[in-house]
Formats: structure tokens, sequence, C-alpha cells
């Protein structure tokens, strides 16, 4: 596929915001991989949130070969997928105040788990009180955006603040706002976002550097395996046997 293309150039675009990540968050994946490896060590329960698109990402790491047994969607009806009509309310639903409050006191959620809160823009009321009352719960917060928001962007939160000002590790996705990497003569949008790429991709290092912090420390870690291979559902029913009180998805 030539590099002309628009497809190629969004594959350029792509590799390159990896490569920007993969060098300049590694300090940061790797504290956001020992909060998780002291969460689970310390018998806590990992948690994964994000609202529109950004609920992809924390979808990605639920239930998932190769991934934590423990980590668990902390859903927000109405937020989570496209399906909901309009699509529109989605979006509506993430600027709603008090929300996030009612949906984090409802949950399992308690002091010393963790709460990994993924949110592009990091602006919207519902990312921004969910990692605020989070940590005033005794949460962990781990948040997962585009720090380049705060600097051109207005906060849709009575605060003022975003998301980056409430966490206790913070992953920049490096994803320009507005999210679209491309611009083509005859097209009058820009177009072809990475943030879905690119933050799927910070999800999976983090997982990565949790299972290898943990196994540096001679714990195994709680990893599913696929169930289309022989044995796969056989291991995966041992291992949410053994950590069932704190997986939240097979209940």
């Amino acid at each position: 596929m030539g590099e002309n293309t628009l497809a190629g150039r969004f594959f350029d675009a792509a590799i390159g915001l990896l490569e920007r990540v993969r060098d300049e968050e590694s300090t940061h994946i790797a504290a956001a991989g020992a909060t998780i490896a002291d969460t689970v060590a310390a018998g806590g329960r990992l948690f994964a949130f994000g609202a529109g698109h950004s609920s992809l990402a924390a979808q990605d790491v639920v239930y998932r070969a190769g991934g934590l047994a423990l980590m668990n969607l902390l859903a927000v009806p109405g937020t989570v997928g496209v399906d909901v009509r309009p699509a529109t309310l989605g979006s509506a639903l993430e600027r709603v105040g008090g929300l996030a409050r009612a949906v984090l006191d409802a949950s399992p959620a308690r002091a010393g788990d963790v709460l990994i809160v993924i949110s592009l823009s990091g602006r919207n009321a519902l990312p921004v009180e969910m990692a605020l009352h989070a940590r005033t719960l005794g949460i962990k917060v781990i948040g997962v955006t585009s720090v380049a928001y705060a600097a051109r962007t207005r906060s849709c939160h009575s605060s003022g603040t975003f998301l980056k000002d409430h966490c206790d590790v913070v992953l920049d996705s490096k994803i320009g706002v507005g999210d679209a990497e491309l611009t083509a003569k005859g097209i009058e949008a820009p177009f072809a976002p990475a943030s879905t790429v690119v933050t799927s991709a910070l999800m999976q290092a983090t997982m990565a550097a949790a299972a290898g912090e943990l196994a540096e420390r001679g714990i195994e870690p709680p990893l599913l395996r696929s169930g289309n291979v022989d044995g796969g559902l056989e291991w995966n029913a041992r291992v949410m046997a053994e950590y069932g009180d704190r997986i939240f998805f097979q209940h």
C-alpha cells in the first residue's frame, strides 16, 4: 500500500503516534502497571470506565484472552455504545453532573481498588466527576486522556478542571484536538481518527506492565486464555473460580 494513499497516510500517522506514546509515556505506563500490580497483590479489584468511543478501549481489557481476569467494566447506562438511540443521548449524558457519583456509589468499587478512567478530551462532567469522586472513596485512579485538550479547550465540568487533574497516574495518548489525523483536497472535514488505536495500545501495554510486575514479585498474574484453544476454557474456569470474589462480569 503506497504511503501517499490516504490509507497509507493513516497508517503512518497511527504508527507515529504509537512510537511517541511508547517513547514518551514509558515511565507513566510502568507506574500504572505497578499500581495495578499493587492492587492485585493486596486483594483489590480492577475497574475500567469510558464513555462513547472511549468505552471501546475499556471493554477491550475486560474478559479478554491474554488479559487480566480481574478487570471489570464500570458501565454508565446510556454511554457505553452507539446502540443508544438517539446516539446523541450518549454525548448528552457525558455532560450530566451527579451521574458519575451515583453510578460509582452503586458499584462494587471500594477503597483500595483501581479505576481506569478513559476520556479522550477529559473535559466532560462524567469522566472528571468519576475520577474526582473515586479518589474521595480511596480508589486509585489511572487516567487515559489527551493532555492537549486541557491546553486548547474549556472544561465542561463545574470545577473547570480536566480528568488529568484528578488522577494518581496519567497516560497521555498524544492525540490532537479533534481526533482526526488526515486532511485532503476535496474533503471539507478532517478525518481518520486514531484515538481508539492508540488508547487500546496504551491499555494493553499497561496490562503487560502489570503482568510483568506481578511475575517479578513471584505472583502468577491472573490471566485468561483464549477459549478457542485446547484447555483454554478449563484454565479460565480455574482462574475465575479462584478470583471469583473480585470478578463481577460472571455474576
